[in-house]
């Protein structure tokens, strides 16, 4: 088993900055990648970031490139996104997911365990 625990949600007014954590304990030597993704109401949650543990690859969607950036710290089992110049559209709540092995990385279904969400709101 893996837990996860998001903070670092917040309201912001747009072109602002949030950074958020992802904290990982239990069997975490198992995790493979780690990922972001994000659901704004009525639709679905959608792929943002991920970072292979080991290694530390970074990968991200198109909507975030540039202005998210995904890191991790493997001795605090720890996960961040950095986020800067935040939209309305950024609006959402943010889940962190492990990933044991998948190679599949952008998908929801890749990720075998899931954090309880942290809400980000980006004001006009």
């Amino acid at each position: 088993q893996v837990q996860l625990v998001e903070s670092g949600g917040g309201l912001v007014q747009a072109g602002g900055s949030l950074r958020l954590s992802c904290a990982a304990s239990g069997r975490t030597f198992s995790i493979y990648t780690m990922g972001w993704f994000r659901q704004a109401p009525g639709k679905e949650r959608e792929f943002v970031a991920a970072v292979r543990w080991s290694g530390g690859s970074t990968y991200y969607a198109d909507s975030v490139k540039g202005r998210f950036t995904i890191s991790r710290d493997n001795a605090k089992n720890t996960m961040y996104l950095q986020m800067n110049s935040l939209k309305p559209e950024d609006t959402a709540v943010y889940y962190c997911a492990a990933n044991l092995g998948k190679v599949v990385i952008t998908t929801d279904r890749s990720y075998d365990y899931w954090g309880q969400g942290t809400q980000v709101t980006v004001s006009s």
